[in-house]
């Protein structure tokens, strides 16, 4: 065969395979075409399916959630008829005590008119006899009169010492009613709610993942946060919220503000936990001025130094028998300038005698002496007027009652101590007990601090690692342990827990 016709054979074959193969490129295209159109008619059945599905649940959630509002409109509806009936009651019941009582002021006016009626007769009676015995006697008035009264003085002795007796115990229950009165009248006008301080403060957090930082590697964040504080804390499941520990109101106070400045910053770690801590302390100190000023302001109390209100203003994170020392202060002020008032004394000196009659308390853990004696140095040296200095020192008994005023604030003072859950003498023990706890620890050489935990149940030492040795520490959890028993009083027993830390600091430059 010639090379020519091998060639045209050839060529005539590449061709046909070309056109062969595309052939069979557009007849699988087609079959993908098709299978991909019914995969997106599928598609949009089944979508169609699901939104149908959606529909009829969101309409049944919808018609159960409008039910459920017609039965509570139903409910409110109800409620607002029951209250609107007991209103109506009450001032149907008030509109005939009213009445009831302008039929007795009418009547008590009839009466008096009457009594002068009847008393002008007897005196028009008294001059028509004495005239009589006059014109009897032949006598001149004053004789007559002499005569008469000496007369009826002998025959009527016995009856007028028996009189004069009952005058004066009628005028002696008469002032004690006016003193009751004075002192139910001070009271009414004077409503305020008593709350006690509770032991544990409650710190909300945006998310409990923020749980798991806050405790840290192996609980190292926590540890040294508790450390810094002298605080207990509490993380359980409670969501939202993590519970801080304390008897004392004013760590409560520096670990609250304190965790939620490191919650804001998001960086919790042991130097951040210690800066965060002594920022608080200063905040703490603020809030001690603030309520210093705010208390003397309520209190009408006014030109005092201001060393005298930062002083006063540490009485609000002190409790005395679960009640909170500065606003039983500002309650009375408020009950002694009434009773001031009502009596006539002097309402300005009755009111600062009372707001800081107990402002030793306030630093009584620092200095020896009781509270009343250090709060007559501290208003003495800072120039406090001696009539407010007489008039606090002696709510107690411990000076005598030199002024009226004096006893108008030893009175508030009762007034404000016995109202009703206004104290609380068991948790008050309970709290000296803990601060007992911690006085005894803090009584040994070479203690840094001392926390009172878990109720009482565990002190926590931490002591100056240059001055204790780890032998030394072991003696003296054994000492601290030995004088707890021989002088406190408590149920169970009392884990002492000593921690000796060594730091070493350096500095790259």
């Amino acid at each position: 065969m010639p090379l020519k016709e091998v060639l045209l054979i050839a060529l005539a074959a590449s061709l046909a395979g070309v056109v062969f193969g595309y052939f069979l490129r557009w007849i699988v295209s087609l079959g993908k075409k098709g299978s991909v159109e019914l995969e997106i008619k599928q598609l949009l059945l089944d979508a169609k399916e699901e939104a149908k599905k959606i529909t009829e649940e969101a309409s049944k959630k919808a018609e159960e959630a409008l039910k459920q509002s017609h039965i509570e409109v139903k409910e409110k509806e109800e409620k607002l008829k029951k209250t609107e009936d007991r209103l109506i009651k009450k001032e149907e019941l008030l509109d005939k005590r009213q009445i009831d009582i302008d039929k007795e002021v009418e009547e008590i006016k009839n009466k008096v008119a009457e009594i002068k009626k009847i008393k002008e007769k007897v005196d028009a009676m008294e001059v028509e006899r004495q005239t009589a015995l006059l014109r009897v006697a032949g006598m001149t008035e004053g004789t007559a009169k002499e005569e008469l009264l000496a007369a009826v003085e002998k025959k009527c002795e016995e009856d007028i010492m028996i009189r004069m007796q009952k005058l004066e115990t009628m005028g002696q229950e008469r002032l004690e009613k006016k003193a009751q009165d004075i002192l139910a009248t001070s009271i009414q006008r004077l409503s305020s709610s008593v709350a006690a301080d509770a032991l544990s403060t409650v710190v909300s957090i945006p998310s409990d993942d923020l749980k798991g930082k806050i405790i840290g590697k192996e609980g190292r964040n926590i540890k040294a946060f508790e450390r810094a504080t002298g605080i207990e804390v509490i993380v359980d499941d409670t969501p939202g919220s993590i519970i801080i520990s304390s008897f004392d109101p004013v760590r409560r106070q520096v670990a609250r503000v304190a965790l939620e400045n490191l919650i804001l910053d998001g960086r919790i770690q042991p130097a951040k936990i210690e800066k965060e801590v002594e920022k608080a302390h200063e905040e703490i100190n603020k809030i001690i001025k603030e309520k210093g000023n705010q208390a003397a302001y309520e209190a009408g109390v006014f030109n005092l130094d201001p060393r005298v209100v930062s002083i006063l203003g540490r009485l609000h994170f002190r409790t005395s028998y679960g009640q909170n020392v500065l606003q039983h202060s500002i309650e009375m002020a408020h009950i002694a300038g009434m009773i001031a008032e009502e009596l006539g004394a002097n309402v300005s000196v009755a009111k600062a005698g009372a707001l800081l009659h107990d402002i030793g308390k306030a630093v009584d853990h620092e200095v020896q002496g009781t509270h009343v004696e250090i709060g007559r140095r501290i208003l003495q040296k800072f120039g406090v007027s001696e009539e407010v200095v007489k008039a606090m020192q002696a709510h107690h008994g411990e000076y005598p009652y030199e002024t009226v005023e004096s006893i108008i604030v030893q009175t508030a003072d009762a007034i404000s101590g016995s109202r009703p859950g206004a104290r609380r003498d068991t948790v008050e023990n309970y709290l000296k007990r803990l601060q007992d706890l911690e006085a005894i620890a803090n009584s040994f050489k070479g203690i840094d601090k001392a926390y009172a935990l878990q109720a009482g149940r565990e002190i926590r030492v931490f002591v100056r690692p240059e001055e204790i040795t780890d032998l030394d520490a072991k003696k003296l959890a054994r000492d601290i342990a030995l004088r707890i028993e021989n002088e406190l009083k408590y149920p169970g027993e009392i884990k002492v827990n000593i921690i000796r830390e060594t730091r070493s600091i350096e500095f790259a430059r």
